[in-house]
């Protein structure tokens, strides 16, 4: 059932009949996976490429965004993000399947666009202009086939705690790798239930992950995020190419001055914003340790394409 030959972008999954073709076309849609049994007649409706898919063997996602969950400790309201990156880092070759209405498609196809995820989107009709819109973009943005950049390696045992930490991490803007031994090359290791991460710990993830954060030391991180919380990066790139991918999990709220920190020296950034097509970076900054830029806004996604 995989998609990646049929499309390098996520794909709309559509499971409403061919009569709706020029609904899809109008959202800017012209691919679609659509269920096996309505593929004949689909394949009839020219100027739409279809592909016969059953998605019952795809993992199902959360729909990509924010919760706002009373802190108990100070009667505030703390960021509670969905997101599903750490679901893809753990099964790199597996097949995904969102449940995003509204809006939150768009965000979905960005998500999956960033981890280079094989993932089809179902959403409703509001739906389609956001998805169609975010589509056209990524087609844009392309794909760099950069390596992802991590400080960490994660030996995952495929065990409920150790995917909550990964998850917690991710929120936290911790890069890490899944790795199955200890690779030289990254800085720290973690492994749920080794003497220095033992299981009974991983109990409570967010506490596990910030003793991951302080044991790497903030020194060694590749990005670090300032001025949200609800923006995740992430890094790919090589010894003359970084990019930064940023996802806001707001909402649908644009995030003001969010300020990205990356280890290295680089230059010429090109950004490329989600519906901010006049969007600039403000107040970059690069010394021979980091790079540092702000972006004034951000709406879903944006990507910061920097050489050295």
């Amino acid at each position: 059932m995989t998609l990646l030959c049929f499309a390098l972008l996520p794909v709309l999954f559509w499971d409403q009949g061919p009569e709706t073709a020029d609904q899809l076309k109008a959202a800017g849609i012209t691919r679609v996976a659509v269920p096996s049994s309505m593929e004949s007649a689909w394949r009839k409706r020219l100027g739409v490429e279809v592909r016969g898919v059953d998605p019952a063997g795809a993992v199902r996602l959360l729909k990509p965004g924010v919760q706002f969950r009373v802190n108990e400790a100070s009667a505030t309201r703390s960021p509670w993000i969905d997101l599903n990156g750490w679901q893809f880092l753990r099964n790199p070759r597996g097949h995904f399947f969102y449940e995003a209405p509204g809006p939150s498609a768009a965000l979905a196809a960005a998500e999956a666009f960033a981890y280079g995820a094989d993932a089809m989107v179902h959403t409703d009709a509001a739906g389609l202009e956001p998805l169609g819109h975010m589509l056209a973009f990524l087609e844009r943005v392309g794909d760099t086939k950069l390596p992802p950049v991590a400080d960490i390696g994660f030996i995952d045992d495929q065990s409920d705690e150790a995917g909550e930490v990964m998850n917690l991490m991710m929120r936290r803007n911790l890069l890490f790798r899944v790795v199955t031994a200890p690779d030289p090359s990254l800085p720290l290791h973690v492994e749920i239930g080794s003497p220095k991460f033992p299981k009974e710990e991983a109990a409570d993830p967010s506490e596990m992950a910030q003793k991951i954060r302080q044991a790497l030391g903030d020194n060694a991180r590749s990005v670090r995020l300032f001025g949200s919380e609800v923006v995740i990066a992430r890094l790919t790139g090589n010894s003359s190419r970084l990019r930064v991918e940023l996802l806001n999990y707001g909402g649908g709220r644009r995030a003001a001055s969010v300020r990205v920190r990356v280890r290295g020296h680089y230059t010429k950034p090109e950004l490329r914003a989600f519906r901010l097509p006049d969007a600039r970076l403000a107040d970059f900054v690069s010394t021979s340790d980091a790079t540092e830029f702000t972006l004034p806004e951000l709406e879903y996604y944006a990507v910061v394409d920097l050489t050295r």
